[in-house]
């Protein structure tokens, strides 16, 4: 099972983090095609951002710590869930997904995010 946060509850998730994992940087990895992420993006808080668009996710694999805590993120959710899902199928241990994507970022976030 892979939980769910919502962007406003990602300040506690990174709280959790740091308390579970000192030292150690949590990945947002969003998932959307560069030109969505070319359109809005989310400023790296307490986290390194990571771009990297679903479909290459299985060929990039390698290029994801399996040491860190990682936060999916996409347009609403969606995509994010299902990249979830496969990282903790392959054995990734602290993945979450970010439930109403890069949407529900600029609503509850940080409004600056444009929408698309």
């Amino acid at each position: 099972m892979v939980p769910h946060i919502r962007p406003a509850q990602l300040d506690q998730w990174l709280q959790d983090c740091a308390r579970h994992a000192p030292g150690v940087t949590p990945i947002v990895l969003d998932v959307r095609e560069p030109w969505e992420f070319a359109t809005a993006s989310v400023q790296p808080q307490g986290f390194e951002l990571k771009h990297m668009p679903m479909a290459s996710i299985p060929a990039r694999l390698h290029e994801i710590p399996r040491d860190r805590p990682i936060a999916c993120l996409c347009h609403h959710g969606g995509r994010s869930a299902q990249v979830a899902y496969f990282l903790h199928r392959q054995g990734y241990e602290d993945v979450v997904n970010i439930a109403g994507g890069i949407h529900a970022w600029a609503l509850e976030r940080d409004p600056s995010v444009p929408q698309y």
